[in-house]
């Protein structure tokens, strides 16, 4: 108990309240700029962090990565332009919501969901850390392969529409990926001689051109389908989330499991939690078909989800010092810089600090919510905008947001050529968001199967023989496996008709 005392005077004073109150209006600022992600509002922040002790120090990153997850699914839903991979997931249900005048009640679902998802993070990481990340530490390349083919399975499952229109989608996304000089190999690849491809196509400039420049495209081409969406009706945003609470509590718990689950695998992170959860979510559903069309049964598992992969990434951060995904990584660095060193030991020589750091996890959930609402309330003033002038602004974020990330002219010329690469996939209707998770998780795909093999001499039986690997493995080829099991029975049971003679 004293420990906890001592964690608690480390955390409620009045300076390390501040900090994670400005750290918070900041990464929600940060978090709601299309193109400028978590890890970049985390980074921005490490020099800040010098000048600090360790408890605000870290109180700084965790709050700003916390609000930044959030606040990306912003632009998702009043403009159709998710902040992070993990927005995209949901983001055609939350843009649908928008249009029918409901985007309130879909960005109070993400604020509640995820504030709700990152305190079950939260609660998991303080009881059960060291289980957890001795779990994660047993997933090799061949555990890893088979969780990636399976979130980009769930991409292909969910897509509205045909299964083949989402796999195109997918294939598109996978093969931009094998663009550069990041593969196994290291051999420059589809770079037809320019120097600026051999860094391959970033996942940013492509996201935001695939959906917000495509919707500037579609806007001014189809200009009497452009009009502004309704108003928002005008309900209590929490109120609302009391309903969807009370409606949907599994789909809350189930989305705050699977993202802490998936974020304590070192490098899976929220990007593979969110389009898992909202997988899950439809296929469990008793409404599956509305999904895409504005339901917001997909926004409360995924929302949760996110964060809940968050809060999880800590755990192999913390326990054994190895990132769980890109933020923690930097993390570990202001760690190390401040004398705390990530591993076992930490728990024993330093737990009153270990304490501090799960309350100021707790606050920055907690905080989350008036900050939040308060970003909505505001955030809603978009939609009064005319489109006329609301389009050029979309672009204008584009080109900032596309520039920004590594101040080059390139990732404006990315933006573009995908924009209109966006337009032409949804004029066929080949839906957008599988072919981001196949930009974002290609080269983990192909990381982990090269390496597997190598480590398999070749083998393919060596992806089976290992329990974990083996069981997901399974599990994923019966998901490819049971609509054409569907498809086989239903034929079998086709009555026959009356007029036909029995053979």
């Amino acid at each position: 108990m004293s420990t906890v005392l001592e964690a608690a005077g480390l955390v409620f004073q009045p300076y390390v309240l501040a900090v994670i109150f400005c750290s918070a209006a900041f990464g929600m600022f940060v978090g709601a700029i299309p193109g400028l992600t978590a890890t970049m509002a985390t980074a921005l922040l490490v020099p800040v962090t010098f000048f600090m002790e360790p408890v605000p120090a870290i109180a700084t990153i965790v709050t700003a990565t916390a609000m930044a997850i959030f606040a990306g699914d912003i632009p998702g839903t009043l403009l159709r332009m998710p902040g992070t991979p993990a927005s995209a997931a949901y983001v055609q249900d939350a843009y649908a919501m928008t249009r029918q005048g409901r985007s309130e009640e879909a960005l109070g679902a993400s604020l509640v969901f995820s504030s709700l998802g990152g305190i079950f993070g939260t609660i998991v990481l303080i009881t059960c850390s060291p289980v957890l990340a001795e779990i994660a530490l047993k997933f090799s390349s061949f555990e890893y392969f088979w969780l990636v083919v399976l979130g980009l399975s769930c991409a292909v499952f969910i897509s509205p529409g045909a299964p083949s229109r989402g796999l195109i989608s997918l294939f598109i996304g996978l093969f931009a990926a094998t663009i550069g000089l990041e593969n196994p190999a290291g051999v420059p690849r589809y770079t037809f001689g320019s120097v600026e491809l051999m860094a391959g196509v970033q996942f940013i400039p492509a996201m935001i051109g695939l959906f917000a420049v495509s919707e500037v495209i579609r806007g001014f081409i189809h200009r009497t389908s452009a009009e502004a969406p309704p108003a928002p009706s005008g309900k209590g945003i929490f109120r609302q989330q009391a309903t969807n609470l009370r409606k949907y509590p599994l789909q809350a718990l189930r989305g705050s499991a699977l993202g802490t689950a998936i974020g304590a695998l070192p490098g899976a992170g929220a990007d593979i939690a969110a389009w898992i959860s909202y997988a899950v979510s439809k296929k469990f559903s008793k409404t599956p078909k509305k999904f895409g069309t504005g339901h917001v049964e997909g926004l409360v598992e995924a929302g949760a989800s996110n964060n809940g992969a968050m809060s999880g990434a800590w755990i192999p951060a913390l326990v054994f010092g190895i990132p769980g995904d890109s933020i923690t990584a930097i993390v570990i660095g202001v760690l190390y810089i401040k004398g705390l060193n990530p591993g076992p030991m930490i728990f024993i020589t330093q737990p009153q600090m270990i304490y501090a750091v799960f309350m100021v996890f707790l606050l920055a959930n907690i905080m989350m919510l008036p900050l939040g609402w308060l970003a909505i309330k505001s955030a809603r003033q978009v939609l009064s905008i005319p489109t006329r002038i609301l389009m050029p602004i979309i672009l204008m974020f584009c080109i900032v947001g596309s520039f920004a990330i590594n101040n080059s002219v390139f990732g404006i010329m990315l933006m573009l050529v995908f924009g209109v690469i966006g337009f032409l996939m949804e004029e066929n209707d080949i839906p957008i968001a599988p072919a981001i998770l196949g930009l974002v998780l290609g080269p983990m795909l192909e990381q982990n199967f090269v390496t597997s093999m190598i480590k398999a001499d070749g083998s393919f039986l060596a992806f089976f023989e290992r329990p974990i690997a083996g069981g997901l493995g399974l599990f994923t080829i019966a998901i490819w496996m049971l609509p054409l099991l569907l498809i086989f029975l239903r034929r079998g049971k086709r009555p026959v008709p009356a007029d036909m003679p029995e053979s």
